[in-house]
């Protein structure tokens, strides 16, 4: 199972660069959208996360941190679907649509939290939403470069991979290279479940 991953970070370098980057266009991307909200939009959200942190803060039941398996379920059907698109010529846009998402969304977090709240969001960004992505995300891209790389395989031997025996081998080192980042997503999943909530807790009083 190591092997994939060692081929995948020697051999890849170019689409690691273009999936990285398209990745950073969407966090860019999606700290400017906080400039496009209208006042009704920043109001329900301030008053949403000023809910939400005094509830954290005095212990509230609105605040129930997600189970271990409905944070590993997020990330596990986010990989399984990259795995599934990377099976399919067509599904190849998709894969980059997601990871552009995936931008987008942790673009916007930090950047509402940081222009909302100052230092205070970026704090509560740094033990909310950096942490277990230091890990979820390079696991995404990784899964990301080798759904590509096999669709690229795809449309270049379309004839041999009508050939059961030569499909067989890069199926597998795709597959095996995929279960191995669910298995890391499934390890930071517990970090994210039982840590980040405390860590939360403890930044949060500093808001609220």
């Amino acid at each position: 199972m190591l092997h994939p991953i060692r081929h995948a970070l020697k051999d890849q370098t170019p689409l690691y660069v273009f999936v990285s980057v398209l990745f950073l266009m969407g966090v860019v991307f999606g700290a400017l959208m906080v400039n496009a909200l209208t006042l009704e939009q920043q109001q329900d959200i301030s008053r949403f996360l000023g809910d939400f942190f005094l509830s954290i803060n005095e212990g509230g039941s609105e605040f129930q941190p997600m189970t271990f398996w409905q944070v590993a379920g997020l990330h596990l059907k986010w990989l399984g679907l990259i795995w599934l698109l990377g099976l399919s010529v067509i599904g190849l846009p998709g894969i980059l649509v997601l990871d552009f998402l995936k931008g987008v969304l942790i673009g916007f977090t930090v950047g509402y939290l940081v222009g909302q709240y100052t230092w205070k969001g970026l704090l509560f960004a740094l033990v909310s939403v950096a942490p277990h992505n230091l890990i979820v995300i390079p696991a995404l891209l990784i899964a990301s470069v080798a759904a590509v790389s096999f669709s690229l395989n795809i449309i270049r031997s379309r004839v041999l991979m009508s050939r059961p025996g030569q499909a067989t081998r890069p199926f597998l080192s795709y597959t095996g290279l995929t279960l191995a980042m669910a298995a890391v997503l499934l390890a930071i999943s517990s970090f994210e479940t039982w840590v980040t909530p405390v860590m939360m807790s403890w930044v949060t009083p500093l808001i609220a």
